[in-house]
């Protein structure tokens, strides 16, 4: 699966034929490669073979087409962690980067868009700046690739219903590509008990996703892509302090005009819900030339966060109701080129910056309290609060790629990033620098050296807020309340790709990363809305191994890492922590609540023309969980298989794919988390076996 993705093209000419035109696509194509190389960072590659035998196909979640990459740990919220680090991808399509959004539970991708997709984790090169945890890299699907339209239908348990259609195609110098899918379910968020069914957990979902190419000539082109979704997720309610079956429940909390003993009230009842919207564009220019390539790309990106709560139950169970509106707004523009200064030198350089706009509306409902603790009152008080925040980020770089024989590569570089914002302002340069050696033809060892700067996403709560919530069943922990830093980190990585049969590779790969204001987030309430905290010292080191084998129609992978983290006394938003947890994790370091030690993945899959069947294995050790994260949820490992045939003669249209998976085929109960842990608020379980078909025709 490790490996460089690489584009064949014949050379362009001048004339416009339908075959000729997509000879124009491929050199632009392969061209924008090398403006964005790996130069010694690990890149794993997935494509259309390795989605395929991925449970669901396309139709799966994008979080599951990573977790079959070495070094990848599946979370709560669809979320996984690559190397240790909570959050820090930076997301790029087609090589631009996408504007970072709120993190709450819809994906940032669609696995329908995606022709191939690299993950970067390493020491990264100078271009790539901000989030360096890992760089997904997604080549979207063109009208060129996309042979058929499409229209598939996709469901099966939990009330899965997935409509979407695919269309393309070339018309001239034009080429157009669009996804547009709708989903329903009865498991949009886990589940937060081991029931097989969830209650109160139905999500809605609609996407649509535009890609437009023109190209001007045969050394130039213009590109915009377009995204927009909206996602309406029932809050399950969670029965770990409250028992749905008992009548004699107990309410914690007196509210005036509220009957405790209303059947209704019951927390099963409970209706909180969420809604989250976001839309991007991006406007592209390339041009290519003998030795300089370039591109342009000024981007848009909106995105909001509506937590609606259930004002009744909320207040006599939690003794809160608040109502959240968190927006980010975001423009900016990105230019990036590749020159042939010499024989040997290939000179890249490029600047970027963004203007980031967050706001967060709360309308809360709480109790008094007395000194000690104690409701005060049964009538709540209304805390209105609109706080927002800004942030400009920017970054330039200059790298060199010295081939300094035909098989030692050396890539050295250094970037500038700053970061300034309405409670932060932090600069630093970066150098960069990796070496790659192929010895022989199968191996090849590559060693490097990065510097990173990460800022925070710009959601700090000033100190004004948490005064007007004093005295109320909604007060912080404590009252300390630092800025979150930018993290600045030094990262070494080294690895060797051996090529053992032209069918048969392994990689091993190890990896350490010291950082100063190690950022992390945390759920510190029951909307999901991820806020940033750090640490002020922290450490993470590790080792991946991953295997890949393809012979005819035979296609296997196996693989293996292993992580460990260590951080040490939270310096930032320190209110959101329990005193006595604070004062453990200042004089301890402890490891870090997304922490999965050992992880493995693998799968073998079988593929004809017409038929596809897979066996697939997801093993995890558990996340930490605990007073300062000193616990660790139980291990746990699910099996998944699947099967799909193409029916070719068909009275309409063209071939139609029937498909069947079976995800956790032998019904494992596994817990992600059990709602402790440093920043974590709720339970959550793994899914439980479920069996989805499918139906794609083409037309």
């Amino acid at each position: 699966m490790k490996k460089t993705a690489s584009i064949n093209a014949a050379v362009p000419r001048q004339k416009t034929s339908h075959s000729e035109q997509i000879s124009v696509v491929g050199h632009l194509n392969r061209e924008r490669a090398h403006i964005f190389p790996g130069l010694g960072a690990v890149d794993y590659n997935i494509g259309q073979q390795q989605i395929t035998a991925t449970p669901g196909g396309q139709n799966a979640a994008f979080s599951q087409i990573l977790l079959r990459v070495p070094g990848v740990v599946l979370d709560s919220y669809g979320e996984v962690h690559v190397r240790g680090e909570h959050g820090g991808l930076t997301y790029r399509v087609n090589g631009v980067l996408l504007p970072e959004g709120l993190n709450g539970f819809g994906q940032e991708i669609d696995t329908r868009i995606i022709q191939s997709v690299d993950l970067l984790t390493g020491t990264l090169p100078a271009q790539f700046g901000f989030r360096t945890a890992g760089v997904v890299d997604v080549t979207t699907k063109t009208g060129e690739n996309l042979k058929h339209n499409q229209v598939s239908l996709y469901g099966g348990s939990y009330n899965t219903f997935v409509p979407s259609l695919q269309f393309g195609g070339q018309h001239g110098k034009l080429d157009y590509f669009t996804t547009l899918s709708f989903t329903r379910n009865n498991i949009g968020i886990e589940n937060p008990s081991n029931t097989f069914r969830a209650v109160h957990d139905v999500t809605k979902q609609e996407k649509a996703f535009s890609y437009l190419s023109w190209h001007i000539d045969d050394k130039s082109r213009v590109t915009l892509l377009t995204s927009a979704s909206y996602a309406d997720f029932e809050i399950p309610n969670s029965f770990k302090t409250f028992d749905a079956n008992s009548p004699d429940y107990t309410t914690i909390y007196d509210t005036a005009g509220v009957n405790p003993h209303d059947p209704s009230m019951n927390w099963a009842n409970l209706n909180d819900s969420q809604t989250e919207q976001n839309y991007y564009a991006v406007l592209s220019y390339q041009r290519t030339t003998d030795k300089m390539n370039f591109q342009a790309s000024p981007y848009f990106r909106y995105g909001r966060i509506d937590y609606t709560p259930d004002r009744d139950r909320d207040l006599i169970y939690q003794g809160v109701s608040e109502h959240e509106v968190n927006d980010f707004t975001t423009g900016g523009m990105q230019f990036d080129l590749s020159y042939e200064i010499a024989r040997y030198h290939t000179l890249r350089a490029g600047l970027l910056g963004q203007y980031t706009s967050e706001r967060l509306d709360t309308n809360t409902l709480a109790f008094p309290v007395d000194e000690a603790g104690n409701q005060s009152s049964n009538v709540p008080a209304r805390l209105i609060d609109n706080t927002g925040n800004w942030s400009v980020e920017a970054g330039a770089y200059i790298q060199d790629e010295y081939k300094i024989t035909g098989n030692l590569t050396f890539n050295y570089g250094v970037r500038y990033d700053r970061f300034a914002s309405s409670f932060d302002n932090e600069g630093q340069l970066s150098p960069r620098a990796n070496m790659v050696w192929k010895p022989t033809r199968n191996t090849t060892l590559h060693l490097g050296y990065s510097r990173y700067f990460a800022p925070p996403s710009p959601q700090y709560v000033y100190p004004s807020t948490l005064a007007k919530f004093a005295g109320t069943t909604n007060a912080a922990a404590n009252t300390v309340n630092d800025a979150t830093k930018v993290e600045k980190s030094h990262y070494v990585d080294g690895g060797i790709l051996q090529r053992i049969t032209p069918e048969f590779q392994i990689t091993l790969d190890a990896y350490a990363k010291w950082a100063h204001n190690l950022t992390d987030l945390g759920q510190f309430g029951r909307a999901v809305i991820l806020a940033p905290f750090s640490y002020r010292r922290g450490l993470v080191y590790g080792a991946e191994f991953g295997s890949s084998w393809r012979h005819g129609p035979w296609s296997l992978f196996g693989n293996f890492s292993y992580v460990k983290t260590s951080a040490r006394d939270i310096n930032s938003a320190q209110y959101q922590f329990d005193p006595a947890e604070l004062a453990y994790i200042k004089k301890h370091a402890i490891q870090l609540d997304h922490q999965g030690e050992f992880t493995a993945t693998a799968g073998a899959s079988w593929a004809t023309k017409y038929d596809m069947a897979y066996i697939d294995f997801v093993y995890g050790y558990g996340l930490r969980s605990g007073f300062a994260n000193l616990k660790k949820e139980p291990q746990y490992d699910v099996f998944n298989a699947g099967y799909q045939h193409s029916f070719t003669k068909v009275p309409f249209g063209h071939d139609i794919k029937i498909r069947v998976d079976v995800v956790n085929l032998f019904d494992k109960r596994y817990q992600l988390r059990d709602g402790s842990g440093v920043g974590i608020y709720q339970a959550q379980y793994g899914q439980r076996r479920g069996t989805f078909f499918s139906a794609v025709s083409e037309f």
